[in-house]
């Protein structure tokens, strides 16, 4: 690095007096916690990490180091406070694991915080490097998967056969005089970065090597940028937890999680135990909420030969089809593409896998429409975000009887959908919730000149429906299917293994 900063340390102006017009050409720098994101403490990202790789314990784990982590990252050094946030979270999960939750829980977290004054001056430069005393491991998925960052330097982590040790690689954690060697041998054979951003003392080091530094002063105020100015679409995320946890809510979900599977259990039975027309007003006396929206059709009526109207509901969890018979007050059977086996036996609804062969599918469907109603999911998985993915075309062809049902929850503490975990947890997940809801909005029938038989074709028919629903939730369509969501959080699509990059361009307007 040829050139070097002239600026002392308090001398640093704050990133809102740097001009981020025409910096294109330029190379920023910039550390992350308090920096690029508005969090100064990254407890919350370790937390979650302790929670998906293993579970309660980890977390409980972690959070009886944190005092001995904040005595030491205030009174001795910030390398050492931090040492120990990562043998606690990290010693002995499996490498893979961990860069699993890096993948598929983190960014919807990351992105949700990113400092708006810092990506204006970030974003503008054509060169992105993030210099952080993180784990790598934790952060690069998100910053070059959805920020577009081209280097990543972080702390490194110690592993043995495939599970981490809990302890740090040379040079040890990047702090202070460690992260200004570290950007001064990346870029040894180059000239100096033209813009380095941080947020405190520690970071001055790596600042003053930089042409221009700036410094990010704390205000938790600030709102965070919003997802639509991000370079890609957060579509699919993973992880059972709905929020950040500090150390409070560290402790309250810990002690939330026996009472809530008990609190679980009960809702669960009174779900398949009770006739359905009871259920809709015991899950209100057990918290469970449901909102009815629109006017549902009447039953079939065999004895006049009428086939069952066919529901067609967007995904929010594998329960939708449930809170559909429980919003009609009676059951109505559900074709599903895949379901645990304990999702099955504990369902009160009569549940048909779909084989994934269109003759087989179209024939058990076209079956069971004969004996009354049925409802089908066609985007295949779920979604959490406000999205819909593609629905397969298929259920247009076998009847003109469509209504479509837009269904949407909310969930505050854990969310009832997996793609890394075992699924036949998610029922449970979902009733852990203190209160959680669902909002079941029965939309008008298909009209005639709108089905296949009056000459639409099946795509046009599933498209049209898709676009429908959207515009009731206010979502947003998408191209993206089951394989690019697994893809995206499990790196496989069930029977190949790998990481291909979603497209940022399947995402498109309604």
């Amino acid at each position: 690095m040829a050139e070097q900063n002239v600026h002392s340390p308090c001398n640093f102006p704050t990133i809102d007096r740097c001009d981020s017009a025409g910096r294109v050409k330029h190379t920023v720098v910039a550390d992350m916690d308090g920096t690029l994101l508005r969090g100064r403490s990254s407890f919350p990202y370790f937390a979650l990490v302790a929670f998906e790789v293993g579970g309660i314990l980890r977390l409980l784990f972690l959070l009886l180091a944190t005092p001995l982590i904040g005595i030491l990252y205030y009174y001795i050094s910030e390398s050492a406070g931090i040492r120990v946030l990562i043998f606690a979270s990290f010693a002995g999960a499996r490498v893979s694991d961990i860069e699993s939750v890096a993948r598929a829980v983190l960014p919807k977290f990351y992105s949700s915080d990113l400092h708006p004054e810092t990506w204006r001056v970030f974003s503008a430069c054509g060169r992105r490097c993030v210099l952080t005393a993180n784990p790598r491991v934790m952060v690069e998925g998100f910053l070059k998967d959805y920020l577009g960052v081209d280097m990543v330097l972080g702390t490194e982590i110690g592993s043995y056969k495939g599970r981490a040790t809990g302890l740090v690689r040379s040079p040890g954690i990047l702090v202070g005089t460690n992260k200004a060697n570290a950007l001064e041998k990346a870029f040894k054979d180059t000239s100096a970065p033209d813009i380095g951003i941080g947020d405190r003392k520690t970071d001055f080091p790596f600042m003053k090597l930089c042409k221009e530094g700036y410094i990010v002063p704390p205000n938790p105020e600030v709102e965070a940028v919003t997802h639509d100015k991000l370079p890609k679409p957060l579509v699919f995320h993973d992880g059972r937890l709905v929020q950040k946890l500090n150390p409070l809510m560290a402790l309250l979900t810990i002690l939330w999680i026996p009472v809530g599977f008990l609190l679980a259990c009960l809702r669960i039975a009174a779900g398949a135990l009770l006739p359905m027309p009871l259920v809709y007003y015991a899950f209100w006396a057990l918290g469970v909420r449901v909102t009815v929206k629109g006017t549902p059709p009447p039953p079939a009526k065999k004895s006049t030969g009428q086939t069952g109207v066919l529901f067609i509901c967007s995904h929010r969890t594998l329960l939708d089809p449930i809170f559909l018979s429980t919003a009609l007050g009676r059951p109505i059977p559900a074709v599903t593409y895949s379901l645990s086996r304990l999702s099955e036996i504990i369902s009160p609804i009569k549940t048909v896998r779909l084989s994934r062969d269109r003759v087989t599918d179209a024939n058990m469907i076209k079956k069971l429409l004969e004996e009354g109603d049925l409802v089908i999911c066609p985007e295949g998985t779920t979604c959490r975000e406000p999205f819909l993915l593609r629905f397969s075309a298929l259920f247009a062809e076998l009847t003109d009887e469509l209504v479509p049902v837009a269904m949407t929850n909310k969930m505050s503490m854990f969310h009832g959908t997996t793609a890394r975990g075992w699924k036949g947890l998610d029922p449970f997940y979902f009733f852990m919730n203190p209160s959680p809801a669902y909002e079941v909005t029965f939309l008008n029938k298909l009209p005639y000149e709108l089905t296949c038989s009056s000459g639409k074709s099946s795509h046009d028919v599933a498209n049209y429906i898709q676009r429908t629903i959207a515009a009731t939730l206010s979502y947003e369509c998408t191209g993206f299917t089951r394989k690019d969501k697994y893809r995206a959080l499990a790196g496989n699509d069930g029977s190949v293994v790998e990481k291909p990059k979603l497209a940022a361009n399947k995402v498109m307007g309604c």
